[in-house]
C-alpha cells in the first residue's frame, strides 16, 4: 500500500482563543511527527483548509491561516474545502491518484465534523484509511467533553465495515511509512 497523510483543518481558528481544540499543542505535535515520517518516506502530505465566506474562516482571514506551530512544509499538497468533506468539490481524489496513493492516514480537527465525514469519504472512494487515533481532536459541545467525542468517532469509524475498505486505529507514534 502507498499511503498518503491528510493533515485536516490546523488552522489559526481551531488552534488558539477560545475555539482551541482540546490538548491542541500536544495533538500538533503528534501530527508534526506524523508528517515527517511520511516526507522522509517519500509520500503524500496534503494539508487541508476549510473556509466559509463572510466568517473567521474566510479564506485569507486569520482564523483560516495554518496554525503557527504546525509544520508544513512548501512541498506539502495544499487543498481547500468549503464542507466537513475534504474529497467533495475538491480535487482531493485526482491528486491522489496522480501520486499513486492507495490509501490515507487521516488526522487533524475535527473529529465530529471533518474527520468524520472526510473519513466516510474516502472508505466511499475505496481508501483504506489509518485514523490516527491521538491525533484529531475537537471542542466540548455542552454533551460531551472533547475527548469523549474524539474516542466515540475512533470507535464509531473503526467499527463500520458496510464500505468495504476498513479503518485501522493506530496511535500516530505506531504508523509507520515505508519508502
Amino acid at each position: 500500500m502507498k499511503p498518503a497523510l491528510l493533515v485536516i483543518d490546523v488552522q489559526q481558528l481551531l488552534c488558539s482563543g477560545q475555539w482551541a481544540c482540546h490538548d491542541i499543542d500536544a495533538v500538533v505535535d503528534r501530527i508534526n511527527a506524523l508528517a515527517a515520517r511520511a516526507r522522509a518516506a517519500g509520500l503524500p502530505v496534503i494539508v487541508i483548509q476549510h473556509e466559509e465566506p463572510e466568517s473567521p474562516m474566510a479564506h485569507g482571514a486569520p482564523g483560516w491561516q495554518l496554525y503557527s506551530r504546525l509544520d508544513a512544509k512548501p512541498e506539502d499538497i495544499r487543498i481547500r474545502k468549503t464542507t466537513p468533506d475534504s474529497f467533495l468539490r475538491t480535487g482531493l481524489d485526482a491528486r491522489l491518484k496522480e501520486r499513486g496513493a492507495d490509501s490515507v492516514v487521516i488526522c487533524g480537527l475535527q473529529s465530529e465534523y471533518c474527520i468524520d465525514s472526510t473519513t466516510r469519504g474516502a472508505l466511499a472512494l475505496g481508501y483504506p484509511v489509518t485514523l490516527a487515533s491521538d491525533a484529531h481532536s475537537t471542542i466540548d459541545n455542552g454533551v460531551l467533553k472533547a475527548a469523549e467525542i474524539s474516542a466515540h468517532h475512533n470507535a464509531t469509524l473503526a467499527g463500520m465495515s458496510s464500505f468495504g475498505p476498513r479503518v485501522t486505529l493506530k496511535p500516530a507514534a505506531q504508523i509507520a511509512f515505508a519508502p
